[in-house]
Protein backbone atom coordinates (compact mmCIF):
# COMPACT_ATOMS: atom_id res chain seq x y z
CA UNK A 1 0.00 0.00 0.00
CA UNK A 2 2.52 2.47 0.99
CA UNK A 3 2.78 5.98 1.85
CA UNK A 4 0.69 7.36 -0.25
CA UNK A 5 -2.42 5.14 0.07
CA UNK A 6 -1.88 4.34 3.68
CA UNK A 7 -3.09 8.30 3.50
CA UNK A 8 -6.26 7.91 1.42
CA UNK A 9 -7.47 4.66 3.21
CA UNK A 10 -7.04 6.41 6.71
CA UNK A 11 -7.91 10.06 5.78
CA UNK A 12 -4.68 11.42 7.16
CA UNK A 13 -1.88 13.30 5.56
CA UNK A 14 1.53 12.07 5.14
CA UNK A 15 4.17 13.41 6.67
CA UNK A 16 7.04 12.80 9.64
CA UNK A 17 6.65 13.18 13.39
CA UNK A 18 8.45 15.89 15.06
CA UNK A 19 11.69 14.22 15.21
CA UNK A 20 11.29 12.02 12.74
CA UNK A 21 11.78 8.48 14.17
CA UNK A 22 10.53 5.11 13.06
CA UNK A 23 8.64 3.21 15.63
CA UNK A 24 7.72 -0.70 15.77
CA UNK A 25 4.52 -1.66 16.37
CA UNK A 26 4.20 -4.84 18.69
CA UNK A 27 0.80 -5.21 19.25
CA UNK A 28 -3.10 -4.12 19.41
CA UNK A 29 -4.36 -3.00 22.23
CA UNK A 30 -7.76 -2.73 23.61
CA UNK A 31 -9.01 0.13 21.33
CA UNK A 32 -7.21 -1.00 18.43
CA UNK A 33 -4.10 0.72 18.56
CA UNK A 34 -0.97 -0.04 17.72
CA UNK A 35 1.69 -0.16 20.63
CA UNK A 36 5.10 0.45 20.47
CA UNK A 37 8.40 1.57 22.32
CA UNK A 38 10.28 4.87 21.79
CA UNK A 39 14.31 5.05 21.95
CA UNK A 40 13.35 6.21 25.80
CA UNK A 41 11.46 3.02 26.25
CA UNK A 42 8.09 4.74 26.15
CA UNK A 43 4.93 3.42 25.35
CA UNK A 44 3.71 5.33 22.48
CA UNK A 45 -0.23 4.22 21.44
CA UNK A 46 -1.15 4.65 17.34
CA UNK A 47 -4.10 4.75 15.92
CA UNK A 48 -3.86 3.56 12.17
CA UNK A 49 -0.78 1.35 12.68
CA UNK A 50 -0.74 -2.59 13.14
CA UNK A 51 1.44 -5.36 14.25
CA UNK A 52 4.93 -5.53 12.43
CA UNK A 53 4.43 -2.21 11.01
CA UNK A 54 7.13 0.67 11.11
CA UNK A 55 5.52 3.87 11.27
CA UNK A 56 6.02 7.89 11.60
CA UNK A 57 3.81 9.35 14.68
CA UNK A 58 1.59 12.34 15.11
CA UNK A 59 1.70 12.93 18.41
CA UNK A 60 -1.38 14.41 19.58
CA UNK A 61 -1.41 13.62 23.90
CA UNK A 62 1.75 13.07 25.70
CA UNK A 63 2.28 11.65 29.55
CA UNK A 64 5.34 11.11 31.58
CA UNK A 65 5.06 7.56 30.76
CA UNK A 66 3.44 7.27 27.74
CA UNK A 67 2.18 9.21 24.21
CA UNK A 68 -0.59 8.92 22.10
CA UNK A 69 -0.84 9.71 18.30
CA UNK A 70 -1.98 8.13 14.55
CA UNK A 71 -0.12 6.87 12.25
CA UNK A 72 1.40 9.51 9.17
CA UNK A 73 3.78 7.35 7.46
CA UNK A 74 3.94 4.02 7.03
CA UNK A 75 6.80 1.76 5.99
CA UNK A 76 6.97 -2.26 6.19
CA UNK A 77 3.55 -2.47 5.91
CA UNK A 78 1.97 -5.69 7.54
CA UNK A 79 0.53 -8.33 5.38
CA UNK A 80 -2.70 -7.85 6.81
CA UNK A 81 -3.43 -4.55 6.48
CA UNK A 82 -7.01 -4.30 4.11
CA UNK A 83 -8.63 -1.50 2.33
CA UNK A 84 -11.77 -0.38 4.92
CA UNK A 85 -15.18 -1.07 2.74
CA UNK A 86 -16.54 2.19 4.39
CA UNK A 87 -16.13 5.44 3.40
CA UNK A 88 -16.72 6.65 6.90
CA UNK A 89 -14.27 4.91 8.14
CA UNK A 90 -10.81 6.65 9.25
CA UNK A 91 -8.45 8.69 11.13
CA UNK A 92 -9.94 12.16 9.52
CA UNK A 93 -12.18 14.54 10.97
CA UNK A 94 -15.46 13.54 10.95
CA UNK A 95 -14.55 10.22 10.45
CA UNK A 96 -17.65 7.45 12.07
CA UNK A 97 -16.44 6.13 14.96
CA UNK A 98 -18.54 3.32 15.03
CA UNK A 99 -16.06 0.77 13.72
CA UNK A 100 -11.71 1.27 14.76
CA UNK A 101 -10.14 -2.11 12.84
CA UNK A 102 -11.90 -1.97 9.05
CA UNK A 103 -7.88 -1.32 8.28
CA UNK A 104 -7.40 -5.10 9.30
CA UNK A 105 -8.41 -7.97 7.83
CA UNK A 106 -10.72 -10.37 9.68
CA UNK A 107 -8.62 -13.11 10.37
CA UNK A 108 -6.01 -10.62 11.99
CA UNK A 109 -9.14 -9.17 13.80
CA UNK A 110 -9.63 -12.47 15.19
CA UNK A 111 -6.19 -13.32 16.30
CA UNK A 112 -5.78 -10.20 17.96
CA UNK A 113 -9.35 -10.59 20.15
CA UNK A 114 -8.08 -14.06 20.80
CA UNK A 115 -4.43 -12.58 21.70
CA UNK A 116 -6.56 -9.46 24.22
CA UNK A 117 -8.77 -12.81 25.42
CA UNK A 118 -5.73 -14.60 26.79
CA UNK A 119 -3.40 -11.90 27.95
CA UNK A 120 -6.65 -10.70 30.18
CA UNK A 121 -7.08 -14.64 31.57
CA UNK A 122 -3.38 -14.49 32.46
CA UNK A 123 -2.63 -11.03 33.72
CA UNK A 124 -5.30 -10.17 35.35
CA UNK A 125 -6.56 -13.17 36.77
CA UNK A 126 -3.35 -15.48 36.28
CA UNK A 127 -5.42 -18.29 34.77
CA UNK A 128 -4.46 -20.37 31.31
CA UNK A 129 -7.43 -21.98 29.73
CA UNK A 130 -6.30 -25.39 28.90
CA UNK A 131 -7.88 -25.40 25.17
CA UNK A 132 -8.57 -23.12 23.19
CA UNK A 133 -12.09 -22.89 21.44
CA UNK A 134 -12.71 -22.00 17.90
CA UNK A 135 -13.70 -18.88 17.33
CA UNK A 136 -17.30 -18.51 17.06
CA UNK A 137 -17.59 -16.01 13.62
CA UNK A 138 -20.31 -15.18 11.40
CA UNK A 139 -20.97 -12.30 8.33
CA UNK A 140 -18.33 -9.56 8.74
CA UNK A 141 -21.29 -7.18 7.15
CA UNK A 142 -24.76 -6.20 7.54
CA UNK A 143 -24.77 -8.03 10.46
CA UNK A 144 -26.04 -5.50 12.90
CA UNK A 145 -29.75 -5.66 13.92
CA UNK A 146 -29.56 -3.63 16.74
CA UNK A 147 -28.03 0.08 16.92
CA UNK A 148 -28.48 3.02 19.10
CA UNK A 149 -28.05 5.91 15.89
CA UNK A 150 -27.93 9.74 17.69
CA UNK A 151 -29.58 12.49 15.67
CA UNK A 152 -28.62 15.76 15.56
CA UNK A 153 -30.52 18.69 13.32
CA UNK A 154 -27.65 21.51 12.36
CA UNK A 155 -29.95 24.67 11.59
CA UNK A 156 -27.37 26.20 10.40
CA UNK A 157 -27.23 23.83 7.27
CA UNK A 158 -30.64 23.21 7.49
CA UNK A 159 -29.61 19.26 7.38
CA UNK A 160 -30.51 16.23 9.93
CA UNK A 161 -27.80 13.99 10.75
CA UNK A 162 -28.43 10.42 11.31
CA UNK A 163 -25.93 7.54 12.48
CA UNK A 164 -23.26 7.15 15.13
CA UNK A 165 -21.00 9.69 17.02
CA UNK A 166 -17.56 10.60 14.87
CA UNK A 167 -14.21 9.47 16.18
CA UNK A 168 -13.57 11.34 20.25
CA UNK A 169 -16.23 13.45 19.53
CA UNK A 170 -19.63 13.74 20.88
CA UNK A 171 -20.91 15.13 17.04
CA UNK A 172 -23.06 12.99 15.12
CA UNK A 173 -21.06 11.82 11.95
CA UNK A 174 -22.43 12.95 8.64
CA UNK A 175 -23.36 8.95 7.27
CA UNK A 176 -24.70 8.13 4.34
CA UNK A 177 -24.51 4.40 4.23
CA UNK A 178 -23.37 2.31 7.11
CA UNK A 179 -22.06 -1.70 6.00
CA UNK A 180 -22.47 -3.27 9.06
CA UNK A 181 -26.21 -2.63 9.52
CA UNK A 182 -28.82 -5.11 8.38
CA UNK A 183 -28.54 -4.84 4.61
CA UNK A 184 -32.38 -2.96 4.41
CA UNK A 185 -31.37 -1.09 7.79
CA UNK A 186 -28.53 0.51 6.25
CA UNK A 187 -30.53 2.08 3.12
CA UNK A 188 -32.54 3.64 5.75
CA UNK A 189 -29.93 6.53 7.05
CA UNK A 190 -30.86 8.88 4.04
CA UNK A 191 -34.48 8.77 4.30
CA UNK A 192 -34.57 9.02 7.92
CA UNK A 193 -32.45 12.15 7.55
CA UNK A 194 -34.92 13.41 5.03
CA UNK A 195 -37.97 12.55 7.03
CA UNK A 196 -36.59 14.01 10.50
CA UNK A 197 -35.68 17.06 8.47
CA UNK A 198 -39.70 17.22 6.99
CA UNK A 199 -40.83 17.40 11.18
CA UNK A 200 -41.72 20.23 12.73
CA UNK A 201 -40.44 18.02 16.18
CA UNK A 202 -37.13 17.70 14.14
CA UNK A 203 -35.03 19.88 16.81
CA UNK A 204 -35.91 17.67 19.47
CA UNK A 205 -35.56 14.00 18.33
CA UNK A 206 -32.28 13.09 19.95
CA UNK A 207 -31.92 9.41 19.07
CA UNK A 208 -33.85 6.46 16.99
CA UNK A 209 -33.60 2.55 18.12
CA UNK A 210 -33.12 0.67 15.46
CA UNK A 211 -34.68 -3.31 16.47
CA UNK A 212 -34.57 -6.12 13.64
CA UNK A 213 -36.26 -9.26 14.33
CA UNK A 214 -36.72 -12.03 11.41
CA UNK A 215 -39.87 -11.05 10.23
CA UNK A 216 -40.12 -7.02 11.08
CA UNK A 217 -37.67 -4.42 11.51
CA UNK A 218 -38.85 -1.68 13.98
CA UNK A 219 -37.57 1.91 14.75
CA UNK A 220 -37.88 3.45 17.95
CA UNK A 221 -38.49 6.95 18.16
CA UNK A 222 -36.91 9.35 21.07
CA UNK A 223 -38.65 12.30 21.00
CA UNK A 224 -38.67 15.18 23.28
CA UNK A 225 -41.78 16.87 23.16
CA UNK A 226 -45.08 16.10 21.68
CA UNK A 227 -45.72 14.77 17.86
CA UNK A 228 -48.12 16.69 16.30
CA UNK A 229 -50.82 15.13 13.72
CA UNK A 230 -48.66 16.00 10.63
CA UNK A 231 -45.85 14.06 11.82
CA UNK A 232 -47.27 11.30 13.11
CA UNK A 233 -48.83 10.91 9.28
CA UNK A 234 -45.30 11.57 8.38
CA UNK A 235 -44.33 8.60 10.35
CA UNK A 236 -47.04 5.86 8.65
CA UNK A 237 -46.16 6.56 5.57
CA UNK A 238 -42.69 5.79 6.03
CA UNK A 239 -43.23 3.23 7.78
CA UNK A 240 -45.61 1.50 4.99
CA UNK A 241 -43.19 2.91 2.03
CA UNK A 242 -39.96 1.01 3.68
CA UNK A 243 -41.63 -1.79 5.68
CA UNK A 244 -40.58 -0.57 9.14
CA UNK A 245 -43.01 -0.57 12.78
CA UNK A 246 -42.37 2.72 14.63
CA UNK A 247 -42.43 3.08 18.43
CA UNK A 248 -42.63 6.16 19.99
CA UNK A 249 -40.36 6.51 23.17
CA UNK A 250 -41.30 9.56 24.99
CA UNK A 251 -39.27 8.90 28.08
CA UNK A 252 -37.05 6.14 29.04
CA UNK A 253 -37.43 2.31 27.87
CA UNK A 254 -40.02 1.58 29.61
CA UNK A 255 -42.10 4.54 28.09
CA UNK A 256 -41.69 3.07 24.48
CA UNK A 257 -44.95 2.02 22.63
CA UNK A 258 -46.08 0.75 18.98
CA UNK A 259 -47.44 4.20 17.30
CA UNK A 260 -50.31 1.70 15.80
CA UNK A 261 -52.03 -0.89 17.91
CA UNK A 262 -51.39 -3.94 14.65
CA UNK A 263 -47.19 -3.51 15.25
CA UNK A 264 -46.27 -5.47 18.02
CA UNK A 265 -43.28 -7.55 19.39
CA UNK A 266 -40.26 -8.61 17.69
CA UNK A 267 -38.96 -12.03 17.55
CA UNK A 268 -36.25 -14.59 16.14
CA UNK A 269 -35.88 -18.34 16.49
CA UNK A 270 -32.93 -20.91 17.61
CA UNK A 271 -33.93 -23.44 15.12
CA UNK A 272 -31.48 -26.06 16.29
CA UNK A 273 -33.70 -25.78 19.44
CA UNK A 274 -37.53 -25.14 18.05
CA UNK A 275 -37.81 -22.39 20.34
CA UNK A 276 -38.98 -18.17 19.38
CA UNK A 277 -37.95 -15.75 21.76
CA UNK A 278 -40.29 -12.64 21.39
CA UNK A 279 -39.01 -9.22 22.33
CA UNK A 280 -39.78 -5.65 22.59
CA UNK A 281 -37.40 -3.39 20.59
CA UNK A 282 -36.13 -2.06 23.41
CA UNK A 283 -35.22 -4.87 25.37
CA UNK A 284 -31.56 -6.52 25.58
CA UNK A 285 -31.02 -8.69 22.65
CA UNK A 286 -27.73 -9.51 20.69
CA UNK A 287 -26.93 -7.34 17.72
CA UNK A 288 -25.56 -10.31 15.77
CA UNK A 289 -28.65 -13.14 15.36
CA UNK A 290 -26.41 -15.04 13.25
CA UNK A 291 -23.93 -15.23 15.73
CA UNK A 292 -26.30 -15.33 18.27
CA UNK A 293 -27.80 -18.61 17.37
CA UNK A 294 -24.18 -20.24 17.09
CA UNK A 295 -23.38 -19.07 20.41
CA UNK A 296 -26.46 -20.29 22.09
CA UNK A 297 -25.73 -23.87 20.35
CA UNK A 298 -21.89 -24.28 21.72
CA UNK A 299 -23.12 -22.94 25.18
CA UNK A 300 -25.60 -25.88 25.13
CA UNK A 301 -23.05 -28.67 23.83
CA UNK A 302 -20.76 -26.96 26.40
CA UNK A 303 -22.56 -27.27 29.42
CA UNK A 304 -24.44 -30.84 27.92
CA UNK A 305 -27.52 -30.85 30.73
CA UNK A 306 -28.93 -34.25 31.05
CA UNK A 307 -32.57 -34.79 31.64
CA UNK A 308 -31.44 -35.62 35.60
CA UNK A 309 -29.70 -32.23 35.70
CA UNK A 310 -31.04 -29.13 37.26
CA UNK A 311 -29.24 -26.05 35.51
CA UNK A 312 -29.39 -21.94 36.57
CA UNK A 313 -29.23 -19.57 33.74
CA UNK A 314 -27.63 -16.16 36.14
CA UNK A 315 -28.66 -12.49 34.12
CA UNK A 316 -30.97 -14.62 32.03
CA UNK A 317 -32.54 -11.47 30.01
CA UNK A 318 -35.22 -12.54 27.44
CA UNK A 319 -34.67 -16.63 27.84
CA UNK A 320 -31.62 -16.92 25.28
CA UNK A 321 -30.18 -19.29 26.74
CA UNK A 322 -32.74 -20.29 29.49
CA UNK A 323 -35.06 -21.98 26.56
CA UNK A 324 -32.84 -23.76 24.20
CA UNK A 325 -31.18 -25.31 28.14
CA UNK A 326 -34.86 -26.36 29.53
CA UNK A 327 -34.98 -28.39 25.61
CA UNK A 328 -32.24 -30.31 27.32
CA UNK A 329 -32.13 -30.27 30.91
CA UNK A 330 -34.81 -31.51 34.01
CA UNK A 331 -35.13 -27.74 34.83
CA UNK A 332 -33.90 -24.51 34.06
CA UNK A 333 -33.95 -21.72 36.91
CA UNK A 334 -33.60 -18.45 35.13
CA UNK A 335 -32.38 -15.62 37.20
CA UNK A 336 -32.62 -11.78 36.12
CA UNK A 337 -32.73 -8.16 37.97
CA UNK A 338 -34.53 -6.77 35.39
CA UNK A 339 -38.55 -7.51 36.49
CA UNK A 340 -39.81 -6.64 33.02
CA UNK A 341 -37.49 -8.60 30.93
CA UNK A 342 -38.68 -11.11 33.43
CA UNK A 343 -42.07 -10.87 32.63
CA UNK A 344 -41.32 -11.54 28.92
CA UNK A 345 -39.25 -14.02 29.48
CA UNK A 346 -42.23 -15.89 31.42
CA UNK A 347 -44.82 -15.34 28.62
CA UNK A 348 -41.96 -17.07 26.06
CA UNK A 349 -41.42 -20.11 28.29
CA UNK A 350 -45.59 -20.51 28.01
CA UNK A 351 -45.34 -19.58 24.22
CA UNK A 352 -42.46 -22.13 23.59
CA UNK A 353 -44.75 -24.96 25.98
CA UNK A 354 -41.77 -24.78 28.57
CA UNK A 355 -43.64 -22.95 31.30
CA UNK A 356 -43.19 -25.97 33.72
CA UNK A 357 -39.65 -26.15 32.67
CA UNK A 358 -38.02 -23.19 32.64
CA UNK A 359 -38.85 -20.89 35.57
CA UNK A 360 -37.49 -17.56 36.49
CA UNK A 361 -37.15 -15.33 39.31
CA UNK A 362 -36.14 -11.46 39.90
CA UNK A 363 -32.79 -10.86 41.97
CA UNK A 364 -30.43 -8.22 42.11
CA UNK A 365 -27.45 -9.84 41.02
CA UNK A 366 -24.85 -7.45 42.16
CA UNK A 367 -26.19 -7.66 45.89
CA UNK A 368 -26.02 -11.53 46.30
CA UNK A 369 -24.93 -12.66 49.99
CA UNK A 370 -24.12 -16.34 50.38
CA UNK A 371 -27.55 -16.94 52.11
CA UNK A 372 -29.58 -15.69 49.22
CA UNK A 373 -27.57 -17.88 46.99
CA UNK A 374 -28.32 -20.51 49.01
CA UNK A 375 -31.75 -19.87 48.88
CA UNK A 376 -31.49 -20.87 45.05
CA UNK A 377 -30.98 -24.36 46.13
CA UNK A 378 -28.66 -27.09 44.20
CA UNK A 379 -27.76 -26.88 40.76
CA UNK A 380 -25.72 -29.28 38.98
CA UNK A 381 -24.42 -26.33 36.08
CA UNK A 382 -24.30 -22.48 35.40
CA UNK A 383 -24.83 -20.46 32.77
CA UNK A 384 -23.62 -16.73 33.84
CA UNK A 385 -24.23 -14.30 31.12
CA UNK A 386 -23.64 -10.82 32.95
CA UNK A 387 -23.17 -7.21 31.57
CA UNK A 388 -19.80 -5.51 31.31
CA UNK A 389 -19.65 -5.46 35.35
CA UNK A 390 -19.33 -9.18 35.11
CA UNK A 391 -20.26 -10.82 38.19
CA UNK A 392 -18.52 -10.67 41.14
CA UNK A 393 -21.23 -10.85 43.63
CA UNK A 394 -22.57 -14.38 42.43
CA UNK A 395 -18.76 -15.17 42.25
CA UNK A 396 -17.98 -14.08 45.45
CA UNK A 397 -20.65 -15.94 46.90
CA UNK A 398 -19.91 -19.60 45.46
CA UNK A 399 -16.53 -18.64 47.19
CA UNK A 400 -17.45 -18.56 50.27
CA UNK A 401 -20.13 -21.37 49.81
CA UNK A 402 -17.49 -23.78 48.88
CA UNK A 403 -17.17 -26.38 51.28
CA UNK A 404 -20.36 -25.50 53.32
CA UNK A 405 -22.31 -28.59 54.30
CA UNK A 406 -25.64 -27.75 53.95
CA UNK A 407 -25.04 -26.47 49.96
CA UNK A 408 -23.45 -28.42 46.74
CA UNK A 409 -21.49 -26.20 44.23
CA UNK A 410 -22.25 -27.00 40.83
CA UNK A 411 -20.03 -29.32 38.86
CA UNK A 412 -19.50 -26.90 35.91
CA UNK A 413 -19.85 -23.29 35.24
CA UNK A 414 -20.04 -21.59 31.63
CA UNK A 415 -19.65 -17.70 31.61
CA UNK A 416 -20.35 -15.68 28.74
CA UNK A 417 -18.84 -12.18 28.67
CA UNK A 418 -18.81 -9.20 26.78
CA UNK A 419 -15.47 -7.71 29.06
CA UNK A 420 -12.46 -9.95 28.87
CA UNK A 421 -11.26 -7.84 31.82
CA UNK A 422 -13.83 -8.54 33.93
CA UNK A 423 -14.13 -12.09 32.84
CA UNK A 424 -10.40 -12.50 34.11
CA UNK A 425 -11.07 -11.12 37.55
CA UNK A 426 -14.64 -13.57 37.71
CA UNK A 427 -11.80 -16.55 36.40
CA UNK A 428 -9.59 -15.82 39.31
CA UNK A 429 -11.63 -16.18 41.91
CA UNK A 430 -13.16 -19.14 40.21
CA UNK A 431 -9.87 -21.10 39.56
CA UNK A 432 -7.84 -19.51 42.57
CA UNK A 433 -10.62 -19.47 45.51
CA UNK A 434 -13.28 -21.90 44.26
CA UNK A 435 -11.17 -25.14 43.26
CA UNK A 436 -12.56 -24.84 39.39
CA UNK A 437 -10.18 -25.20 36.50
CA UNK A 438 -10.71 -23.14 33.80
CA UNK A 439 -11.21 -26.12 30.86
CA UNK A 440 -11.48 -24.36 27.40
CA UNK A 441 -11.53 -20.65 26.66
CA UNK A 442 -12.37 -18.51 23.11
CA UNK A 443 -13.93 -15.66 21.66
CA UNK A 444 -17.06 -14.62 19.74
CA UNK A 445 -16.98 -12.54 17.10
CA UNK A 446 -20.08 -10.78 17.91
CA UNK A 447 -18.98 -7.23 16.29
CA UNK A 448 -16.53 -7.46 13.53
CA UNK A 449 -14.16 -4.14 12.35
CA UNK A 450 -15.10 -3.58 16.29
CA UNK A 451 -12.17 -3.44 19.52
CA UNK A 452 -15.11 -5.06 21.17
CA UNK A 453 -14.37 -8.71 22.24
CA UNK A 454 -17.06 -11.62 23.65
CA UNK A 455 -15.67 -14.30 24.83
CA UNK A 456 -16.80 -18.07 26.99
CA UNK A 457 -15.27 -19.99 29.48
CA UNK A 458 -15.71 -23.08 30.63
CA UNK A 459 -14.62 -23.79 34.17
CA UNK A 460 -15.08 -27.67 35.67
CA UNK A 461 -15.15 -28.66 39.24
CA UNK A 462 -11.58 -30.88 40.43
Amino acid sequence: MGRATLAGVLGGVVGVSEDGAWLRIDSLDLEARGVARDLAGKVVFVEGALPGEEVQVDVQRRRAHWEQGSARALRSESTQRARPVCPHFGLHAGACGGCKMQHLDASGQIAVKQRVLEDALWHLGKVRAEGILRPIEGPSWGYRGRARLSVRFVAKKKTVLVGFHERKSSYVADMQSCPILAPHAGRLLMPLRELIGAMQLRDRIPQVELAVGDDATALVLRHLGALSGADLDRLRVFGAEHAVQWWLQPGGPQTARPLDDADSALGYRLAEFDVAISFRPTDFTQVNTPVNRALVSRAVRLLAPSRDERVIDWFCGLGNFTLPLAKRAGGVLGIEGNEALIEQARRNAVSNGLASTARFAPCDLFELPPGALRAYGTAHKWLVDPPREGALALVKALCELRGAADWQPPSRILMVSCNPATLARDAGLLVHQAGYRCTQAGIVNMFPHTAHVEAIALFDAP
